[in-house]
């Protein structure tokens, strides 16, 4: 497959590989239509026999280094919202979980917030020393999004993932693989082709194996995340109304400690 789904590229790697890259770089951030773009592109690779791995990367500096807090459209979404409504960018989120096929993260630099969200959407992640991790809500005035409360703590642990998510402190790439998040770390020009490689190993098994044994090894992962996104949406657009949230998004334009007032 050779095929654009807005600013998601979807291509073939050979050897039952398809590489879905992301292309707003240098920092690839994303919004709604970028998430529903990659859930679109995973559906049909779902169903395209030629696939049986998806390596999951993007082009420039940084893997994802958040959501465009500054797009018109997105002010514009948040601006009609009712907390009730939930938030329409978790639900493109939780179809991105519900795919059938392996995924590979290719992490050549930094996974922020919700991007950091993204990273742990797939099965495994390949990244380098320079990669960065971080789950930076509280410093943005409000708490984590994107199924992070799910995600993190299962593959890291609750504890672990409680430090990352109450200090907002950002992680490289061998604090990452020491903790699991990261599954093979690499130089960093050898990121996306060493995710490849690791794609292959798995796609040269037989696909309806890997598809069945994916099911049993995820379980209820989707419904989780969506049980999760749920919560965080809710909560996340309460504490999107406060005077801290506004405080934190200019502190962290402005890379300064914010000077929060609890209101």
């Amino acid at each position: 497959m050779d095929k654009q789904f807005g600013d998601v590229h979807v291509s073939d790697a050979g050897g039952f590989v398809a590489v879905a890259e992301i292309q707003r770089g240098p920092n690839n951030f994303f919004d709604q239509a970028l998430i529903a773009s990659l859930a679109d592109a995973f559906g049909e690779l779902d169903e395209d026999a030629n696939c049986r791995v998806i390596v999951l990367a993007s082009e420039g500096k940084h893997f994802c280094a958040g959501a465009n807090f500054g797009s018109s459209a997105g002010r514009e979404e948040r601006a009609n919202r009712r907390a009730e409504d939930g938030n329409p960018l978790y639900r493109e989120a939780v179809r991105l979980f519900r795919n059938k096929k392996q995924v590979i993260a290719a992490v050549q630099g930094a996974a922020v917030g919700g991007g950091f969200g993204l990273a742990m959407m797939p099965d495994f992640r390949v990244a380098c020393p320079e990669a960065r991790f971080t789950a930076n809500f509280v410093k943005l005035g409000f708490t984590p999004g994107f199924g992070l409360t799910h995600t993190l703590p299962r593959i890291i642990g609750e504890q672990a993932a409680t430090d990352m998510f109450y200090t907002g402190r950002r992680i490289g790439g061998e604090e990452a693989k020491a903790l699991g998040i990261v599954d093979r770390l690499v130089p960093q020009a050898e990121v996306r082709s060493a995710a490849i490689e690791y794609a292959r190993e798995i796609a040269e098994n037989a696909p309806l194996a890997l598809i069945s044994l994916r099911e049993q090894m995820r379980g209820d992962l989707a419904e989780a995340v969506k049980n999760a996104t749920d919560r965080e949406g809710f909560e996340q657009f309460h504490l999107q109304q406060t005077n801290d949230h506004k405080e934190g998004v200019k502190a962290v334009a402005e890379r300064r400690v914010g000077e929060f007032t609890g209101t």
